[in-house]
Protein backbone atom coordinates (compact mmCIF):
# COMPACT_ATOMS: atom_id res chain seq x y z
CA UNK A 1 0.00 0.00 0.00
CA UNK A 2 1.17 3.26 -0.90
CA UNK A 3 -0.18 6.42 1.27
CA UNK A 4 -1.46 9.58 -1.06
CA UNK A 5 -1.23 12.54 1.31
CA UNK A 6 -4.11 14.61 0.95
CA UNK A 7 -1.38 18.06 1.91
CA UNK A 8 1.91 18.63 0.80
CA UNK A 9 3.27 18.98 4.33
CA UNK A 10 3.13 17.13 7.90
CA UNK A 11 1.33 19.10 10.77
CA UNK A 12 4.21 19.02 14.05
CA UNK A 13 2.64 19.19 17.94
CA UNK A 14 4.97 20.59 20.32
CA UNK A 15 3.43 19.81 23.95
CA UNK A 16 4.96 22.69 26.56
CA UNK A 17 4.71 24.14 29.66
CA UNK A 18 4.94 27.28 28.66
CA UNK A 19 2.90 28.15 25.77
CA UNK A 20 3.86 31.88 25.49
CA UNK A 21 7.47 31.41 26.21
CA UNK A 22 7.41 28.62 23.02
CA UNK A 23 4.93 31.39 20.99
CA UNK A 24 7.73 34.15 21.51
CA UNK A 25 10.84 31.83 20.49
CA UNK A 26 8.96 30.07 16.80
CA UNK A 27 7.14 33.33 15.82
CA UNK A 28 9.61 36.53 16.85
CA UNK A 29 13.30 34.33 17.01
CA UNK A 30 12.84 31.95 13.95
CA UNK A 31 10.00 33.86 11.73
CA UNK A 32 6.66 31.28 11.68
CA UNK A 33 3.93 32.85 10.55
CA UNK A 34 0.82 32.82 13.17
CA UNK A 35 -2.56 31.05 12.18
CA UNK A 36 -4.18 31.56 15.29
CA UNK A 37 -5.17 29.47 17.83
CA UNK A 38 -7.63 28.37 20.57
CA UNK A 39 -8.70 25.38 23.36
CA UNK A 40 -7.27 22.20 22.29
CA UNK A 41 -9.69 20.37 20.30
CA UNK A 42 -9.07 16.26 20.58
CA UNK A 43 -7.95 16.59 24.17
CA UNK A 44 -10.03 19.50 26.73
CA UNK A 45 -8.50 21.74 28.93
CA UNK A 46 -5.70 22.85 26.80
CA UNK A 47 -4.90 25.87 24.40
CA UNK A 48 -3.02 25.84 20.93
CA UNK A 49 -1.13 28.13 19.19
CA UNK A 50 -0.79 27.19 15.57
CA UNK A 51 2.03 28.20 13.40
CA UNK A 52 3.20 28.46 9.22
CA UNK A 53 5.98 26.62 8.69
CA UNK A 54 6.02 26.62 4.82
CA UNK A 55 3.03 24.19 4.20
CA UNK A 56 3.26 22.95 7.46
CA UNK A 57 1.75 23.46 10.57
CA UNK A 58 3.24 23.52 14.00
CA UNK A 59 1.07 22.96 17.10
CA UNK A 60 2.32 24.39 19.83
CA UNK A 61 0.11 23.28 22.95
CA UNK A 62 -0.41 23.77 26.43
CA UNK A 63 -2.62 21.49 28.51
CA UNK A 64 -4.26 23.12 31.95
CA UNK A 65 -2.76 19.91 33.24
CA UNK A 66 1.32 19.34 32.43
CA UNK A 67 2.21 15.88 31.69
CA UNK A 68 4.70 14.40 34.49
CA UNK A 69 6.68 13.23 31.89
CA UNK A 70 9.24 14.75 29.65
CA UNK A 71 11.06 13.62 26.14
CA UNK A 72 14.78 12.47 26.90
CA UNK A 73 17.02 15.29 26.05
CA UNK A 74 20.67 14.84 24.99
CA UNK A 75 22.01 14.17 21.17
CA UNK A 76 20.32 12.77 18.51
CA UNK A 77 21.40 9.20 19.76
CA UNK A 78 20.74 9.75 22.81
CA UNK A 79 17.20 7.57 23.17
CA UNK A 80 15.11 6.27 20.41
CA UNK A 81 11.82 8.55 19.13
CA UNK A 82 11.60 11.69 17.92
CA UNK A 83 14.66 13.86 18.40
CA UNK A 84 14.80 16.88 16.22
CA UNK A 85 13.31 18.56 13.37
CA UNK A 86 14.95 20.22 10.05
CA UNK A 87 13.38 23.31 9.22
CA UNK A 88 15.26 24.72 5.44
CA UNK A 89 16.34 28.28 5.48
CA UNK A 90 18.39 30.61 3.40
CA UNK A 91 20.63 31.51 5.89
CA UNK A 92 21.81 28.99 8.78
CA UNK A 93 24.36 31.41 10.53
CA UNK A 94 21.56 34.39 10.68
CA UNK A 95 19.12 32.53 12.27
CA UNK A 96 21.53 30.63 14.43
CA UNK A 97 22.49 34.51 15.43
CA UNK A 98 19.12 35.41 16.36
CA UNK A 99 18.83 32.60 18.52
CA UNK A 100 21.73 33.21 20.10
CA UNK A 101 20.33 36.43 20.88
CA UNK A 102 17.63 34.93 22.28
CA UNK A 103 19.41 33.05 24.63
CA UNK A 104 18.89 29.47 22.84
CA UNK A 105 21.55 27.13 23.18
CA UNK A 106 23.28 25.87 20.09
CA UNK A 107 23.93 22.19 19.95
CA UNK A 108 25.60 21.63 16.54
CA UNK A 109 27.68 25.06 15.87
CA UNK A 110 27.07 26.16 11.99
CA UNK A 111 28.95 23.55 9.98
CA UNK A 112 29.27 22.66 6.16
CA UNK A 113 28.24 19.42 5.23
CA UNK A 114 29.20 19.64 1.91
CA UNK A 115 29.82 22.26 -0.66
CA UNK A 116 27.01 25.06 -0.77
CA UNK A 117 25.06 22.89 2.18
CA UNK A 118 25.03 24.00 6.13
CA UNK A 119 23.50 22.71 9.17
CA UNK A 120 23.24 23.81 13.05
CA UNK A 121 20.68 22.36 15.65
CA UNK A 122 19.56 24.32 18.18
CA UNK A 123 17.64 23.75 21.67
CA UNK A 124 14.34 25.64 21.60
CA UNK A 125 13.54 27.18 25.18
CA UNK A 126 11.80 23.30 26.23
CA UNK A 127 15.15 21.61 24.93
CA UNK A 128 13.40 20.74 21.67
CA UNK A 129 15.72 20.64 18.67
CA UNK A 130 15.80 22.34 15.93
CA UNK A 131 17.63 21.80 12.74
CA UNK A 132 18.34 25.00 10.63
CA UNK A 133 19.72 23.30 7.08
CA UNK A 134 20.20 25.87 3.86
CA UNK A 135 21.34 24.58 0.68
CA UNK A 136 22.22 27.83 -1.13
CA UNK A 137 24.24 25.99 -3.85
Amino acid sequence: MSLTPAKPAIDLGIVTGDLDRLTHFYMEVVGLTDLGGGPTRSTEGGSVRNLACGDSVVKLIQYSDLPRAKAAPGPVNASTGYRYWTITVPDVPSIVAACVADGRTVVVPVKELSPGVRVAIVEDPDGNWIEFLDESD
